[in-house]
């Protein structure tokens, strides 16, 4: 039986061949890797280690073989590889050495009583040429029931067509019509497009379904989808895997993810799969493999770790406290869905947490399991705030009972001052409707058509536009150096005492203008200048924001008044969320909220 297989890299996801092995010569040939004498191979990556301890833990799995593919004279050593001190220690099992002139299959069992850390292998060319076709990690017990395991692919998309049919034509290819994958019959995927923009004659398939759906957000489309996968009657899903639309996905994760699943030990089968979240403009770098919630003040776990480096697979495999699994992928049992534990319709932002922390009990995590997707930082919208703040606050109230008033307003003075210090008073408009907006209660929440909300609300912000028409319209043109200077700016002391003492220069004269980096930006930027260009690298886009001690004032004001109001209403709000918020996850709800128009 495969566990895992070893994966080469595909132009088409992924180029940094440091995540799949790291040899010094050697080519890519048309079928496998071709290397010369006295070259060697390793396989201790991210895709291609085999994290044995995790799959020791909460698999049936107890032994384990290696199978390749090879051609020529190579030496083989089978390692097992611990962190100490910092530093990737690796012990060799053993030592193989196999020859043959044609490609032929060899198998090479690990076999150890203490299962820590990670297995992997390294390949040496002992003739003049050696090729490697492929391989995999097997289970060496012959008589393994396999779980009966059943994946629906649930994909939430808005107007995402070259990255939504690009991904289905994948999973197609090498899944879903693939006999020879083991999720051959055991996935369907269940694509919801609340943006009403795909093409569903030509996409629709068998194990294909398409879901034109309102714009109810990823909540909306996420519990869409999660509704027609429990009520399909012919596919019958024991899972569901929740994955974002804009996202570079290597297929093997699903298998793998599979292959978990169908040999889950007793005791864990309730257990989330969470997978990691790899940069699209870093391919090695990771930016999330599970969250801790902290009442808001979220903590993303295993962050900014080169994952090209041996020592960072081995630390990722290091198991933390999680609170919840971003929606990008996190896989779960079907039947925790019931009449009442549907997600809540916080349309975006903190849906996936308040879920998460509803449910998850335990979360597996691996290396392998994980994807490309755009940073946050690239994705910057001022509406943002508004569901930001209000979701925060009725995910606390369900989950954080020691988050109240004094924590709020506590968090209401910072954010609103360094707001007004980057003049985005549109922000804080939004903001602190947020938290108007929670303090009507559940019953508002329910009433509200969430497309109509949306939109409104995302009229409120500052709208993103390319710098070329933001120079011709507003006349302030962007200049490199500047921004790159604004980035690097220093905080020296004087300095912070005298922008304590005016209020970061609001006080002052203005003068100047200056061009910052629209999710770091910093109050320093914005001492004295008059005009500030909010800009997006990314997509060479932003918003200007100008100075006005006149809603400076106004904003300081407003938000000493909701403080007011929080401090009047926030647990008499509490009191109702708890003890009538619980409609909001009800099928009954859903549906009808679905239906609205």
């Amino acid at each position: 039986m495969e566990l895992q297989q070893i994966l080469f890299p595909k132009a088409e996801r992924c180029k940094e061949s440091e995540l799949y092995f790291r040899a010094k010569a050697g080519e890519r040939a048309e079928e496998g890797f071709l290397l010369p004498k006295g070259e060697s191979i390793s396989f201790d990556t991210y895709f291609n280690s085999f994290s044995i301890e995790k799959w020791n833990r909460y698999t049936v799995v107890s032994s384990v073989f290696l199978k390749l593919k090879l051609s020529g004279k190579w030496k083989i050593f089978l390692l097992s590889i611990e962190l100490k001190d910092g530093v990737a220690c690796e012990r060799v099992l053993a030592e193989h050495v196999v020859e043959t002139q044609t490609p032929d299959v060899f198998e090479f069992g690990f076999e150890e009583e203490e299962k820590r850390g990670i297995y992997a292998f390294r390949a040496e060319v002992l003739s003049e040429a050696g090729s490697i076709y492929e391989g995999a990690y097997c289970s060496g017990l012959p008589n393994i029931e396999q779980q009966n395991v059943k994946i629906g692919i649930c994909i939430c998309t808005y107007k995402r067509e070259e990255y939504i049919e690009r991904n289905l034509r994948t999973l197609e290819d090498e899944l879903l019509s693939n006999r020879n994958s083991p999720l051959f019959e055991h996935l369907e995927i269940f694509v919801v497009d609340n943006g009403r923009s795909l093409d569903q004659e030509a996409l629709q398939t068998d194990r294909i379904h398409l879901y034109p759906n309102r714009n109810l957000g990823g909540a909306g489309g996420f519990t869409r989808g999660l509704i027609e996968v429990y009520n399909n009657s012919t596919f019958h899903a024991t899972h569901v895997l929740f994955m974002d639309d804009d996202v570079i996905i290597e297929p093997e994760a699903i298998v793998r993810t599979y292959m978990i699943l169908s040999l889950i030990r007793k005791g864990y089968e309730d257990a989330f799969i969470g997978g990691a979240m790899l940069s699209l403009d870093q391919p090695y770098m990771q930016t999330e493999s599970g969250a801790v919630w902290n009442g808001g003040k979220i903590k993303p776990l295993k962050s900014n770790m080169d994952m090209r480096k041996c020592e960072n697979c081995i630390y990722n495999e290091y198991e933390e406290d999680v609170d919840y699994n971003g929606w990008w992928y996190c896989c779960f049992p079907i039947n925790l869905v019931n009449s009442d534990n549907l997600p809540l319709p916080l349309f975006i932002r903190r849906d996936d947490i308040e879920y998460g922390l509803r449910n998850m009990r335990k979360s597996i995590s691996m290396n392998g399991i994980g994807l490309w997707h755009e940073p946050f930082d690239n994705k910057y919208s001022a509406y943002i705030e508004y569901y930001n703040v209000r979701n925060q606050l009725i995910t606390n109230t369900f989950h954080c009972k020691w988050y109240g008033v004094r924590h709020l307003r506590r968090e209401m003075l910072s954010k609103c001052v360094q707001e007004i210090m980057f003049y985005r008073y549109k922000s804080v408009e939004l903001y602190l409707q947020g938290i108007l907006d929670y303090l009507k209660g559940p019953n508002w929440l329910a009433a509200q058509d969430g497309e109509k909300l949306h939109r409104r609300i995302a009229s409120m912000g500052y709208m993103a536009q390319p710098v070329a028409m933001l120079e011709e319209m507003q006349h302030m043109k962007y200049n490199q150096y500047d921004y790159e200077q604004s980035c690097c700016i220093s905080n020296a002391t004087y300095r912070r005492i005298r922008r304590y003492i005016t209020f970061n220069g609001l006080f002052l004269p203005a003068k100047g203008e200056n061009c910052i980096p629209v999710a770091q930006a910093n109050t320093l930027q914005f001492y004295r200048k008059k005009r500030v260009l909010h800009y997006n690298e990314a997509n060479r886009t932003g918003f200007i924001t100008e100075k006005s001690v006149i809603l400076s004032l106004k904003y300081i004001l407003k938000m000493f008044w909701v403080m007011f109001l929080v401090t009047c209403k926030y647990k008499k709000v509490q009191n109702e969320y708890t003890a009538e918020g619980k409609m909001l996850r009800t099928f009954t709800f859903w549906n009808q909220y679905l239906k609205q128009e």
